[in-house]
């Protein structure tokens, strides 16, 4: 049985990554920061382990390294912290990029030196085509992740590391935004509707097992 690592799995499409690989026979471990409350909705799950991962943390990702023998990592877990430009501060930036970015490259180099073969990372299509007034620190950071996969492929030959770009997706933290500001944003980037967290979860699985997609790619969904 493989065995695969979701970081930011307690829930959104993190918790729908975890399912679709728990009804395709993986034993899963959820990567959970601030969310245990969520975790814990997955605990019961047949070969799960939910584990407190914070990515910010050099020692947390050496940890969970050393413990677990993960055959697959999925980088899932990201912040936003959207506003205009001229009110962005530094703090702001900085944050974004330390969890999307810097924390998920950390993830990925202890990954390929504890002899890990398969890596997604989720990115957006905000960093290439849908990026905002609002995002900027959030597509900068999400456009880093892109090099951050091409980058891994171009370095290690016995690496698949894919690169996920979706559009906007049903999670809790999407629906919960303002509803008016949510469909401007939709028009604007002509997506007729929300992905469903759990088709995406699915596309993921699907994306994973074709491996006429080569290491290094990135695919867009929606």
């Amino acid at each position: 049985m493989k065995t695969v690592l979701i970081t930011g799995g307690a829930q959104g499409l993190g918790a729908s990554l975890a399912r679709e690989f728990i009804k395709n026979n993986y034993k899963v471990i959820i990567g959970y920061n601030t969310s245990f409350d969520s975790a814990l909705k997955l605990k019961d799950e047949i070969n799960v382990d939910v584990i407190k991962l914070d990515i910010t943390n050099e020692e947390d990702i050496k940890n969970v390294f050393y413990n677990y023998k993960i055959d697959l990592l999925i980088n899932n877990a990201s912040i936003s912290m959207d506003n205009e430009i001229e009110y962005k501060s530094k703090e702001e930036f900085m944050k974004v990029l330390e969890v999307n970015l810097v924390s998920t490259f950390m993830m990925c180099k202890y990954a390929v030196s504890n002899g890990i073969k398969e890596i997604i990372n989720i990115s957006s299509t905000d960093s290439i085509d849908t990026y905002s007034t609002l995002n900027i620190d959030y597509s900068s950071s999400k456009a880093g992740l892109n090099i951050v996969t091409k980058t891994f492929a171009l370095n290690y030959h016995d690496l698949r590391v894919i690169g996920i770009l979706p559009n906007w997706i049903d999670t809790e933290s999407v629906l919960s935004m303002n509803p008016d500001y949510l469909k401007s944003e939709l028009k604007r980037i002509n997506q007729s509707e929300l992905l469903k967290k759990e088709e995406v979860a699915k596309r993921i699985y699907e994306i994973y097992n074709d491996k006429s997609i080569k290491s290094g790619e990135l695919v867009r969904i929606g």
